[in-house]
């Protein structure tokens, strides 16, 4: 997905249940803690997993650093902080790769958001910068470094946006697939969700063997998050209607992958649409999309639906459509927050 890094950058995870808790491969309520990790590769018993959340939450993706008068919009149950960077080379963690992570501004933020009982999970990677994978050199201090953050915000859940060159970077995977499973041994409350690229194909290689990265190292995974967005020129039609096919497809795979059953492999997907115009030419998430997107993830009793992003979803200067994708307005025309309440549905 796209960052929040200026200048704005184009662009935008064994399985406990899958049942909590996802740009394309081109390029809540309080819950017990789980139980014994699962035996990688295959599902855990049932009395080890969190039930799922009443319904299908809804989950936008903020920035951790810099508030919007729609970030509230929907009255989210969960707000995605984006995101978690290294600073350049270093294997220390920062928001949007600059700010320092006990920043006083960002835990007043997200103390301004949780204050009417919403949670937050903390997003690692994006679209630009270096991930922590990238820049530390053992699963124990990329373990920390991740461990660092979540302290900072007081959460106890990780969103792992993987993405770009680093999706295919097959050390970086398997360095962070190790640093999991250890945060995950530290901190057994610790709910993992990976957001992952997808074509209406379903996920692609790179993304199928992250996951299997994963199980192979016993990292209990919640949610796989799809992000439904950017698919290329030979989509560009009903974006709405891409989104199903690419879960419906990515739903067989998960399946697959984790060993699990339908209802949980629908329970441990997210869905994740940039709303407004895209960065692929032709391609305009609407308003009638989300509403579409949402009776569906309801139907299938998906876990989140999620949106890039909640500052986004107003409409632009004079209900101007955007050159190029702006980070700030949708481009479409729109009341400020709409998307946000059709999503949360």
């Amino acid at each position: 997905m796209r960052s929040y890094r200026k200048p704005a950058a184009v662009g935008l995870g064994c399985l406990i249940a899958l049942v909590t808790t996802a740009c394309s491969d081109q390029g809540e309520a309080a819950r017990p803690a789980p139980g014994p990790p699962a035996t990688p590769g295959t599902s855990p018993p049932a009395s080890s997993s969190p039930p799922a959340e009443a319904g299908t939450a809804y989950a936008p993706y903020v920035s951790a650093t810099d508030a919007a008068g729609t970030d509230s919009a929907g009255s989210p149950a969960t707000y995605n902080l984006a995101f978690v960077l290294a600073d350049g080379d270093d294997c220390t963690p920062r928001w949007d790769g600059g700010h320092a992570i006990g920043d006083a501004a960002v835990k007043s933020r997200i103390s301004r958001l949780t204050r009417n009982g919403g949670q937050v999970r903390v997003s690692f990677g994006g679209a630009s910068g270096k991930e922590l994978a990238a820049a530390c050199d053992s699963a124990t201090e990329l373990a920390a470094a991740y461990g660092a953050a979540l302290d900072a915000a007081g959460a106890t859940r990780a969103d792992f946006d993987v993405e770009g060159d680093e999706l295919a970077d097959s050390a970086s995977v398997a360095l962070r697939s190790k640093a999991i499973a250890l945060l995950q041994k530290e901190r057994t409350d610790l709910e993992v969700s990976f957001t992952l690229p997808v074509m209406p194909s379903g996920l692609g290689e790179d993304s199928l063997a992250l996951l299997g990265s994963a199980d192979d190292n016993g990292v209990r995974v919640a949610t796989v998050n799809l992000m439904t967005m950017n698919y290329g020129s030979s989509f560009d039609g009903d974006m709405g209607g891409y989104a199903l096919t690419a879960a419906r497809a990515a739903h067989s795979q998960l399946k697959k992958v984790f060993g699990t059953s339908d209802a949980a492999a629908w329970q441990g997907m997210a869905l994740t649409s940039m709303i407004g115009v895209n960065d692929v030419d032709g391609e305009t998430f609407t308003l009638a999309d989300a509403a579409e997107v949402r009776a569906f993830a309801e139907e299938k009793g998906i876990g989140w639906v999620s949106m890039w992003s909640a500052a986004r979803d107003r409409q632009c200067a004079d209900g101007s459509a955007p050159d190029r994708p702006a980070t700030d307005c949708s481009g479409v025309r729109q009341r400020s927050g709409a998307f946000g309440e059709v999503l949360a549905g």
